[in-house]
């Protein structure tokens, strides 16, 4: 089990806070603090994007999703580059091409790509490493 997968477990010990007037106790597990971890960065996250928020234009903004197929995940294991570049490029011509259609949007668009390795069920990193 990676420490993210493990955040806020007794996998990574803890401490008892307890109310001296009431008794009533409460067990806080200690968290990984990994910058990837959705739990430990949360807040921080939140405030970053509260601050880029304010970077935007008055525009309409989308998100998109591109996932690899499990069997090209694991070939990306010895060969990001040339697949994760791959990726890159297929998605943002397949962007670029739909925005572009006349029956869509028939607009030129700019996007920003990021690459997660973490899913949203802190799965997929060993097969990213």
């Amino acid at each position: 089990m990676s420490a993210i997968e493990a955040c806020r477990t007794e996998a990574l010990g803890g401490h008892v806070a307890a109310c001296t007037k009431c008794s009533h106790q409460h067990i806080a597990y200690n968290s990984c603090k990994n910058r990837h971890c959705p739990k430990c960065q949360g807040p921080a996250a939140r405030d970053w994007m509260a601050a880029r928020a304010e970077d935007l234009l008055p525009v309409e903004y989308f998100h998109a999703v591109f996932t690899l197929p499990a069997e090209i995940a694991r070939i990306a294991l010895w060969n990001k580059r040339a697949i994760y570049g791959l990726l890159f490029r297929a998605s943002a011509e397949a962007v670029m091409t739909i925005a572009a259609d006349p029956k869509r949007l028939g607009a030129r668009v700019g996007l920003t790509s990021v690459l997660h390795t973490w899913g949203s069920a802190l799965t997929a990193a060993r097969q990213t490493r």
